[in-house]
C-alpha cells in the first residue's frame, strides 16, 4: 500500500486543535503500518516551516518520531516541499530519515510511472504567489534571509505572510486550476498517475488519458490517498480507521 497524507498544516490554529490534529494523523498511520510500503507527504506539512544551520522550529516531534520509526524500520518517506513548508535543509533527512523533495518527481508506484507534486507551482501564473515562488525558493534569498535574520524575526515573517495570503476552506479557482494542470501533464507526459496536494479537495478522476489523485486536507477532512495494487482510491479518517470517502 501507498499513503499519500496532505495539507496537515501543523502550526496553523491553537495549541489544543493541533494536538488533535497530531494525534488523529498519528493514530491513523499506525493503524495501517502493517500494510504501508511507502508514506507520502505531498506537501504543507506544516503551516510555517524555516530551518536554519542549527535551529528548527519547534513541536509536533510525536509526529516526527513516529516518522523516524517508519524509516528505522524500512518504510520510506517522502516529503514532498509545499508552498508553506518549502525551506528544509537537512534535518528530516540526517535525522529522521525522510527523502525531501524540493519541487516534483517522476516515480514509479505499483509499476505505473506517476508524477507527484504539492501542486503550488501549478497554479494560474498571474497570482502573486506564482510570481513570488522563484524568489521565495532560490537559494540566495534564502541564504540572505536565514542568514542575516534572528530566528524568531525570520518565522514571525513567515507567520505574517502566511495569515495575509492563505486561503481558509476550499478555494474554487485553485481547485479548477489543479485540475486543469492535471489534465494537461497526463495528456503530455509519459504518466498514467498525478498526484497533487494543495487544493484542500480529495478529489480522484480519471481523465481518459490517466488518473489524477488528491488526498485533500488533513487537518480539515482527516483525509487520505492509497494506491494499493495498481488501485487508487480516497480514505476518510473516523476516529477508528479508515473508511471509503463520501465522494458527492
Amino acid at each position: 500500500m501507498h499513503l499519500f497524507v496532505s495539507d496537515i498544516h501543523f502550526g496553523r490554529f491553537a495549541l489544543d486543535q493541533e494536538r488533535e490534529t497530531e494525534r488523529d494523523l498519528i493514530r491513523c498511520l499506525r493503524s495501517v503500518s502493517r500494510e504501508v510500503e511507502v508514506l507520502y507527504l505531498v506537501g504543507d506539512v506544516f503551516e510555517h516551516y524555516i530551518e536554519y544551520r542549527h535551529l528548527i522550529p519547534k513541536g509536533f516531534l510525536r509526529f516526527q518520531a513516529l516518522l523516524a520509526e517508519w524509516t528505522d524500520a524500512g518504510v520510506p518517506v517522502k516529503y514532498f516541499a509545499g508552498n508553506h513548508d518549502p525551506w528544509h535543509r537537512d534535518y528530516f533527512e540526517k535525522e529522521l530519515g525522510v527523502e525531501v523533495i524540493l519541487d516534483a518527481a517522476v516515480i514509479k508506484i505499483d509499476g505505473e510511472t506517476a508524477y507527484v507534486t504539492h501542486g503550488d507551482g501549478l497554479e494560474d501564473g498571474t497570482s502573486l504567489y506564482a510570481k513570488l515562488k522563484p524568489v521565495l525558493r532560490h537559494p540566495l534569498p534564502v541564504g540572505i534571509f536565514t542568514g542575516l535574520l534572528p530566528a524568531d524575526a525570520g518565522l514571525a515573517i513567515a507567520k505574517w505572510y502566511g495569515r495575509t495570503f492563505r486561503h481558509n476552506g476550499i478555494n474554487a479557482r485553485r481547485v479548477a486550476d489543479l485540475r486543469a494542470a492535471a489534465l494537461a501533464i497526463l495528456a503530455k507526459e509519459e504518466t498514467g498517475l498525478i498526484i497533487l496536494g494543495h487544493s484542500h479537495k480529495p478529489e480522484l478522476l480519471d481523465t481518459g488519458h490517466g488518473i489524477y489523485l488528491n488526498p485533500g486536507c488533513w487537518y480539515a477532512d482527516r483525509t487520505v490517498a492509497i494506491i494499493d495494487n495498481g488501485k487508487a482510491s480516497l480514505k476518510q479518517w473516523n476516529g477508528e480507521c479508515l473508511q471509503p470517502y463520501p465522494e458527492p
